[in-house]
């Protein structure tokens, strides 16, 4: 199996896309041109052209609006956001219109589209380009929100994101882009809504989604030279969150640690800590720990970064109080 980056990932699944259906188009802010801002999308121009490649003005309230109505009469667009903190200026498009259009025409309207670009911190670009915004999109009923860990996920979720007849959310990190994974030359789909046992383990269950897997899947290594053995499950999306793959974790090691990038308050971790304690209280051997980021706007200091977001010692930390071990 050949071995591809993170964005080259994406470009496949959106040129197979639309070689597969007309209807398929890309657009966003300097996708065209300049080979797409993280050269996600490098080369397509030169294959499709200008009217399925398609540049934008920095007016994401406004291409996201042309996207939501091109979507109504038949198209399937894919809009990329240069950050999904630039998306907020877009959110009522997003929210209003393309979640709520299904139900608000009584099923004579549906927005099959994408909306995709990279999430959370990305180094030392402070507060207002820092944000995770996947716990907001995923309040909102219309939307799916997924966020993939890995070359092959993204590739086979991107696909199956692009045929679904809702719109979904695909959020990436921009630290991620030069990421490498094994990926196959032949199709697939990856389903929405169905987590990912990325390591198998009886001690505790981790987990988590996004760039923060690599935490999630560090500590696990570490845990491992200490004799605790962690199951570390990929969510790949966050609504639908696979609660099944969860639960049947969590009935084998009696333990759960979230870890996400978000702030605590209202977020993915404190949704599936609930859920968890409502439907397998009585396989909890611990109350279920959360991981996440401090909470405060993201610094920019490289020093209060480090203290701001989850890292591998905090995970460890939290299995070690779960699994009520000496610190």
């Amino acid at each position: 199996m050949r071995t591809i980056q993170f964005r080259e990932a994406l470009r496949e699944a959106m040129s197979e896309e639309m070689r597969r259906d007309p209807k398929v188009f890309l657009m966003g802010e300097e996708v065209a041109q300049y080979n797409g801002a993280y050269k996600v999308s490098q080369g397509m121009l030169d294959e499709f052209g200008p009217e399925r490649v398609i540049d934008t003005p920095i007016a994401e309230l406004g291409f996201a609006g042309i996207g939501v109505g091109a979507s109504m009469n038949g198209l399937r667009p894919i809009v990329e956001f240069m950050t999904f903190n630039f998306s907020l200026v877009a959110i009522d498009q997003v929210i209003n219109s393309a979640a709520k259009m299904m139900s608000m025409s009584g099923g004579q309207y549906s927005c099959p589209m994408v909306f995709r670009g990279p999430t959370g911190s990305a180094g030392m670009l402070s507060s207002q380009h820092s944000q995770n915004f996947e716990n907001w999109y995923a309040n909102t009923p219309g939307l799916k929100v997924v966020v993939p860990s890995n070359p092959y996920d993204a590739k086979g979720l991107l696909k199956t994101a692009i045929r679904d007849n809702d719109p979904v959310i695909f959020m990436e990190s921009e630290q991620m882009y030069g990421d490498k994974g094994e990926v196959p030359e032949e199709e697939y789909l990856i389903p929405i809504g169905v987590a990912d046992v990325k390591r198998k383990g009886k001690d505790v269950t981790i987990v988590s989604f996004g760039k923060m897997m690599k935490i999630a899947l560090g500590a696990a290594e570490e845990l491992a030279k200490d004799g605790v053995e962690a199951e570390v499950i990929d969510l790949r999306s966050v609504r639908p969150i696979d609660y099944k793959c969860i639960i049947e974790s969590v009935k084998r090691t009696n333990r759960l640690v979230v870890v996400e990038e978000a702030w605590p308050l209202a977020s993915i971790s404190s949704e599936i800590a609930f859920n968890i304690q409502h439907n397998a209280f009585d396989y909890l051997d611990a109350p279920v720990k959360r991981v996440t980021c401090r909470d405060v706007p993201l610094p920019y200091a490289p020093t209060l970064i480090e203290a701001s977001l989850p890292n591998v010692q905090r995970v460890i930390e939290a299995v070690k109080s779960v699994t009520y071990a000496k610190a």
